[in-house]
């Protein structure tokens, strides 16, 4: 009988102990093996491609030590990324492709070292439950990530109808988790970006359509070397624009050519307002300087020119706005030749503060002035004389406007009130108190009929019945501050001045009707202080001023626009 000699011993036993530790091993996967069966097969269905690709039947009986060479059965690749990664300190889970048949590889050579090591049995057996453990989330991330895999599919099948397809949709088999929320997330991000781009490129057409065929931009009036609070147009022939300006003048303009006809030059402070008579060739001007002045005014019209429209020479892209660049920022040459008036036919004085608004009465016989120093007052045009104080405001006063056929006046103020002061009764001049909004009332104008129209920097315009002062019949609400507005006469809309720049149309109804195309090379580029109508003028119907230190023109295509509505 051979004698068994000491190494073959040695490799008895070795081979042995191998032996034993894989029976364990297949103890505790049979444990395993008994969870829910669709995970399994799933698992099963998917793991066995990858194993059949490697050409091996088994993973986790296969032994080697971390120093080792490789055994015949683990291809050299796998090896060699096992043991490399393992010097690096890297995590053991799996990542995508080959790393899953590493990570197999990894957990035998673990188990294999483990039987070799020194550590005590109770040691080792807490670290075999820990790869266990380990194994087994690795098992419900991969299912996971199938089931995710399928729902991805199921997407791109949905898209495949509209032409669009996921990126990244050939991910392999065994791609994980992290890829396929990353993937999940691309597409949730390219459906919202095509939706945006598409609905935006309708919007934009349709506005851009609707902005070009109602609302033009005519003409713009340069001049001033301020802001310009205010704009008026003279109710008498020649129909002239009047500006009323923050460098202290205040200027004619051709509406149809656009030049500068005469500048009034009497006022020692910003010209805030300006009006003109009702039957006379008169302006009257209210300024900073505490006074109101009344200066008559004789001008010829030039050659009218060929209108052109600005907005087919310059690119309109409604609610575009490329830059914040003001051109108006540089010094202005004032108009060439311009004749002056420095001598006022009347000044009114009694007022302690600025000026803010002034307008005539019906009749044009009186005229009311409204000022900082919370009262507005009446006077006598041909005395000059003070015939009411009406008092009353909390606050500073912003605006002041008269009914066209009867002897109302309505003032604005600061502590968010506007007063319906009625005069029609020589003998008896009430007042009625409008409280709605909750910010300043920038101005308070009448309409046709029995309404008044205020706007306030509370962002709201409101439509009040004067009969019915408790509570508005319309309200308005925007997204910016409101200055002095304008009603048409005719058809009631409502044109609002902002302070971002911005001119919307708005009937009485409360319905909004257009918004004024503006740009970077168009429109108004700082806040547009005040609008006013001339429906009456072919070219220009609409007018508006801001502190950019010019005024435009528009001709709004009324029947269009209600037509539209």
């Amino acid at each position: 009988m051979p004698v068994e000699t000491a190494s073959s011993a040695a490799a008895r036993q070795a081979k042995q102990k191998r032996k034993s530790h894989s029976l364990s091993i297949r103890r505790t996967n049979s444990t395993e093996q008994e969870r829910s069966g669709p995970q399994r097969e799933l698992l099963e269905s998917q793991s066995s491609d990858n194993l059949e690709s490697l050409g091996r039947p088994e993973v986790r009986n296969t032994a080697a030590s971390d120093g080792a060479e490789p055994s015949e059965s683990i291809p050299k690749e796998a090896f060699k990324v096992c043991q490399n990664q393992n010097a690096l300190g890297e995590r053991a889970e799996p990542q995508t492709g080959s790393d899953q048949e590493c990570y197999g590889w990894r957990v035998s050579l673990v188990f294999a070292s483990l039987q070799d090591s020194k550590l005590p049995l109770s040691l080792r057996s807490n670290l075999m439950d820990l790869f266990s453990q380990i194994e087994r989330e690795f098992e419900n991330l991969y299912i996971e990530n199938l089931e995710l895999r399928r729902e991805i599919d199921s997407l791109n099948d949905r898209l495949a109808a509209d032409g669009q397809t996921l990126e990244g949709a050939d991910l392999a088999k065994g791609a994980l988790k992290s890829k396929a929320s990353h993937s999940t997330s691309q597409l949730s991000q390219k459906l919202k970006t095509t939706y945006k781009a598409s609905t935006s490129k309708i919007v934009s057409s349709f506005k851009a359509t609707t902005s070009r065929a109602t609302c033009q931009l005519v003409r713009e009036y340069v001049g001033h070397r301020d802001g310009i609070w205010d704009l008026s147009v003279s109710r008498t022939q020649p129909v002239v624009l009047g500006t009323a300006s923050a460098d202290h003048t205040a200027m004619l303009w051709s509406i149809e050519t656009g030049k500068c006809l005469l500048k009034y030059l009497g006022h020692q402070g910003s010209v805030n307002s300006i009006k003109f008579h009702p039957t006379e060739q008169m302006a009257l001007t209210a300024s900073g300087d505490q006074t109101a002045h009344i200066w008559r005014y004789l001008v010829q019209l030039p050659t009218p020119q060929p209108v052109t429209d600005i907005s087919q020479q310059l690119p309109c892209e409604d609610d575009v706005d490329f830059s914040d660049k003001d051109d108006a920022d540089g010094e202005l040459e004032g108009p060439s030749e311009c004749p002056s008036v420095r001598v006022a036919t009347t000044t009114l004085r009694s007022h302690q503060g600025v000026v803010i608004a002034a307008d005539w009465l019906v009749g044009g016989k009186q005229v009311v002035t409204a000022s900082w120093d919370r009262a507005a007052n009446l006077y006598d045009v041909e005395t000059s004389e003070l015939v009411h104080s009406l008092t009353g405001h909390d606050q500073e006063l912003t605006h002041c406007c008269t009914n066209p056929t009867q002897r109302l006046v309505v003032t604005s103020s600061r502590d968010t009130t506007f007063r319906l002061w009625d005069f029609r009764d020589p003998s008896i001049h009430s007042v009625n108190v409008f409280q709605g909004h909750t910010d300043t009332v920038t101005s308070a104008v009448f309409t046709v009929g029995d309404n008044v129209v205020s706007g306030s920097d509370d962002r709201t315009v409101k439509v009040w019945d004067l009969k019915n002062m408790r509570s508005p019949i319309a309200t308005i609400r925007t997204d910016s501050a409101v200055n002095r507005i304008s009603v048409s006469v005719n058809q009631k809309i409502i044109a609002l001045p902002h302070d971002n720049r911005q001119v919307r149309l708005f009937d009485t109804s409360g319905v909004r009707l257009a918004r004024l195309p503006r740009s970077n090379r168009q429109g108004h580029r700082r806040m547009v202080c005040c609008s006013t109508w001339c429906e009456d003028n072919p070219s220009c119907n609409l007018f508006t001023c801001g502190f950019d230190r010019q005024a435009i023109g528009w001709n709004i295509n009324i029947p269009a626009l209600l037509q539209e509505k």
